[in-house]
């Protein structure tokens, strides 16, 4: 459709127009962060825009910082929250051992919602990819004769990272993948510290295999429940663990006294 039938916004050039239908776009999550943008061909048939009002409207994104080009390589929608441990926040959360819990508690609350929406909003090609991540971790988990416990925790953290892109809230996502560096640290300790006791790890494998099916077949309030629990009982064996450590210690504290 030429652009000049198109129906325009009060006051707003074509470009501006592009620039604003890309963002909704973004923000609709149909393009995800570190995504690549398909081609301007392919953007200008689907927008029915000229080249040069795509042009423009993209450079509008990267003065904004919402999209990276690089020539030769396309436009990649840009990370739009801060990630990574620089900070000295940052360090000081990684380097607490309570972190660990308080980190539990905010995946409980981030990825119970995750989970819900998913449910209720993941398209097919989100509940394509939620099973490819499942079938993944579970794969590698079952057939392994020696678990990598930094590749299945990053198997793991994969798949509900992909629940929690199919709940379409890109304000949830971001905020979750501001937080990978530290979620990853959680998920690590949790694959370390019970991966190897045999029931924590059917509790682990029956939940994750409960949270695929619910979400999948669209059970919003399942797939929340399964998500809560999932983290609560991990967090109550790894207090557990923590308990029957200080115990231990204790305990080996007063036989010294004794000797």
């Amino acid at each position: 459709m030429p652009e000049e039938n198109q129906a325009l916004s009060p006051g707003l050039r074509m470009p501006d127009q592009v620039a604003t239908r890309l963002e909704r776009l973004i923000l609709d999550g149909v393009f995800r962060p570190g995504q690549l943008l398909p081609s301007e061909r392919r953007l200008c048939d689907r927008l029915g825009v000229s080249r040069a009002s795509l042009r423009e409207g993209l450079r509008i994104l990267r003065s904004k910082g919402i999209i990276d080009t690089r020539q030769g390589h396309g436009s990649t929608v840009a990370t739009l929250l801060p990630v990574g441990n620089q900070s000295p926040l940052m360090h000081l959360f990684k380097d607490h051992p309570r972190t660990l819990f308080d980190l539990l508690e905010v995946r409980a609350l981030l990825e119970g919602e995750s989970a819900r929406l998913a449910a209720s909003r993941g398209t097919s090609a989100d509940r394509v990819l939620i099973t490819r991540r499942y079938r993944e971790m579970a794969d590698y988990a079952e057939s392994a004769e020696t678990i990598d416990v930094e590749r299945l925790a990053r198997l793991d953290h994969a798949f509900h990272l992909a629940v929690s892109q199919a709940s379409h809230n890109p304000v949830l996502v971001h905020t979750l993948q501001s937080l990978t560096d530290l979620l990853l640290s959680s998920v690590f300790a949790s694959v370390k510290h019970l991966y190897h006791l045999p029931a924590p790890r059917t509790m682990i494998n029956q939940q994750h295999a409960q949270l695929h099916e619910a979400v999948v077949n669209g059970e919003a309030e399942q797939a929340e429940q399964v998500a809560l629990e999932h983290l609560s009982s991990i967090s109550q064996l790894l207090r557990d663990l923590e308990e029957e450590h200080e115990r231990l210690e204790r305990s080996s504290m007063r036989l010294e006294e004794w000797q």
